[in-house]
């Protein structure tokens, strides 16, 4: 009797965090995202006289709302242990981000271990599944640049067209920088059988907790935003660093998610927090720009390589608890990213007092014309 009414009442403390944490989420929501917006149309004479100045004011506050994202996953003790190399020095470096997809949880994940890594999230440019267009945050991905891509035979051709234009259009403009996407094109569970029935009809490398890249979106940013072609790979240019902008693409950044236990994060997790406090571990491999064959069947051969390289990664770390060491090395080395409580609080009150002016200022236009 005792122990059921313990449950009972362990069940009822999540069912009350639950309520009181999608409450404040909705709230949130409801301040940050119109305030954005406005601030946004306010400053459209800023757009027109210096474009640049905009594009920064527009990232800043990106990264304010991906800070409160993050904040959710933080507060309820969903933290971030990174491994592998480190990504810092080239923060302000183009690059292009290649990760394995396990669920929505990813996505929040990134958010979070990229906020220390300077101004990357304020210049970074996703690409991720249509479907993010129609929840709370579309509207603040559309008006920041990123690209929502449609899966499938029937639509891969005009999509590929439609993201070269895209990244003609917007990438350069707006001062991106990192462009992170997902080569396997859909979460794991969906694609895993799919792509273990495709390594075997072609004697491909038969993974388990990953699945074969899809080459199509990654082969037109290395094209559309790599640098001259040298020898079939691309180069990396003899200027110096300092000039790496008018360079492109300098590196490619290999990221690889791993969950304890190998149970996945949602956005429903991040959310509402049932599940108790956990350890998300990120790895990090850096490859120069230089190294990347640019060729369709020498780029599809190291992007599988890669992936055969998670598939080691995630096996050793799921019966280990660890990522492997680097070559050379005896230990892996690893570093728990963290978020600074004063500034997500300041950044929330911001945005809870900007969602208080512009509620008072459009009431009083509503009642001066209506």
């Amino acid at each position: 009797m005792a122990l059921m009414v313990e449950r009972a009442r362990r069940l009822g403390w999540i069912l009350l965090k639950a309520v009181l944490r999608f409450s404040f989420m909705v709230i949130n929501n409801l301040v940050a995202i119109p305030s954005y917006v406005l601030y946004l149309i306010v400053l459209q004479p800023v757009r027109l006289m210096d474009s640049r100045t905009f594009w920064h004011i527009e990232g800043v506050m990106f990264k304010w709302l991906l800070a409160m994202v993050s904040s959710w996953g933080w507060a309820a003790g969903y933290t971030v242990m990174e491994w592998g190399d480190d990504v810092r020095p080239i923060s302000e470096e183009a690059a292009v981000v290649i990760a394995n997809h396990q669920a929505t949880g990813d996505v929040c994940t990134l958010m979070m271990c990229l906020q220390d890594k300077g101004t990357v999230v304020r210049k970074m440019m996703w690409l991720m599944d249509h479907v993010f267009k129609y929840t709370n945050f579309g509207l603040v991905s559309l008006i920041h640049g990123d690209f929502f891509i449609r899966q499938g035979k029937a639509h891969r051709d005009k999509q590929l067209f439609l993201l070269k234009d895209h990244l003609d259009k917007y990438y350069h403009s707006r001062d991106r920088k990192w462009i992170v996407l997902f080569p396997e094109g859909g979460f794991l569970r969906k694609r895993r059988e799919t792509s273990q029935s495709f390594s075997k009809k072609y004697n491909l490398p038969f993974l388990k907790h990953v699945t074969l890249p899809r080459m199509g979106a990654t082969e037109v940013i290395l094209k559309s935003l790599g640098p001259q072609q040298e020898n079939g790979s691309l180069a990396a240019g003899d200027a110096t660093r300092s000039a790496s902008k008018s360079r492109g693409l300098q590196w490619v950044i290999d990221i690889t998610i791993a969950y304890t236990k190998a149970k996945p994060m949602d956005i429903q997790t991040w959310i509402l927090a049932y599940r108790s406090p956990t350890v998300t571990h990120v790895h990090y491999r850096i490859y120069p720009i230089k190294d990347v064959p640019i060729e369709t069947e020498p780029l599809t051969n190291w992007l599988y390589q890669r992936f055969v390289e998670k598939e080691e990664l995630l096996a050793h770390f799921y019966e280990t608890g660890a990522f492997p060491p680097p070559k050379g090395q005896k230990e892996a080395v690893s570093k728990e990213m963290t978020l600074d409580p004063v500034w997500l609080f300041l950044i929330q009150s911001l945005a809870f007092a900007s969602g208080y002016m512009w509620y008072n200022i459009l009431q009083y236009f509503y009642y001066v014309f209506f």
